[in-house]
């Protein structure tokens, strides 16, 4: 907010610059959205920012639930919000069984929601139900006695709020095992851009090899990258992290290796599309926070 306090400034920042502010908040997808959002508004509605549900959907990063809130608390636009808050009300107050993972399910709440909401306030109906959710009608222990609504709570009455919502059950984690050769040479240290649809797009990290394990020895390094000869490296540290985002775990194995012990020489390297930074660039590079904490705590 202090580096782009209007979104023309935030309009005019380079991605590079955004990703860097924003490292260690994790959902990188949602910084290069809010870039690209504030791009959209510049251009296309000078400056100003849409006020209903219709165009606000439309927009970078921009989903129901959000057009919805901003609709209505900014703008007074009649359009429910449905959070967790709200469909654990709502599913307990109706006793509803429909699962609210399911297309199915999530028109029959945002129907009901609708039919709700409030002609003349629905900004505060919204946060309302939301708050009310969050404060009263918790999750695993819901202050039912003291609940305004219990007269009227069908789940409550029939001693089945821990059944609702229906949720889909929890998506398994995937596993990756990122193995990571930690390059350094003449107190520099080589990172490269990360491209594709992969996780941590435009933020930098080590020359990564991924595999199905852990790397046992040193000869599968050198097995692995084949202009590297076993005599000429040798690793002198070695860390290993777990790594644990929303839908993945990640097994990281950092090898650091420091080619000034050795023959080798830069230009020998076909790395990739990466270069050797030294360390003040590396701080200003965007990072995951996997790599940072290793820069931390191994080499800065």
């Amino acid at each position: 907010m202090a580096r782009f306090p209007t979104v023309f400034d935030l309009a005019r920042a380079e991605e590079q610059e955004v990703l860097r502010l924003w490292q260690g908040l994790g959902y990188y997808t949602r910084a290069r959205n809010l870039h690209k959002c504030a791009q959209q508004i510049v251009h296309e509605y000078e400056g100003a920012f849409p006020e209903s549900y219709k165009s606000l959907i439309k927009l970078p990063g921009i989903g129901p639930y959000t057009a919805a809130a901003i609709a209505s608390i900014s703008f007074n636009e009649e359009t429910p919000v449905l959070d967790g808050n709200v469909f654990r009300l709502l599913s307990r107050l109706f006793n509803i069984s429909k699962d609210i993972g399911t297309i199915e399910g999530k028109k029959y709440f945002q129907k009901m929601a609708k039919a709700m909401i409030s002609d003349f306030a629905p900004g505060e109906f919204n946060q309302a139900i939301m708050e009310f959710g969050a404060l009263q009608c918790l999750p695993k222990n819901p202050d039912c006695e003291t609940c305004i609504l219990k007269s009227y709570c069908l789940s409550y009455s029939k001693n089945n709020q821990h059944k609702r919502p229906v949720k889909q059950k929890k998506v398994t984690k995937n596993i990756r095992y990122f193995n990571y050769l930690v390059f350094e040479q003449d107190n520099r240290l080589y990172l490269k851009k990360r491209d594709g649809n992969d996780i941590w797009k435009g933020l930098y990290d080590f020359h990564l090899m991924e595999s199905g394990s852990k790397y046992s020895d040193l000869s599968q390094i050198a097995n692995d990258i084949n202009y590297i000869n076993l005599k000429d490296i040798s690793v002198y540290r070695f860390r290993e992290y777990k790594h644990i985002l929303t839908h993945l775990v990640i097994y990281a194995f950092f090898y650091h290796i420091n080619l000034n012990d050795t023959n080798l020489k830069i230009d020998q390297f076909s790395l990739n599309g990466g270069k050797f930074y030294n360390k003040r660039d590396i701080l200003e590079l965007p990072k995951p926070v996997l790599i940072d904490k290793y820069l931390k705590e191994e080499i800065f």
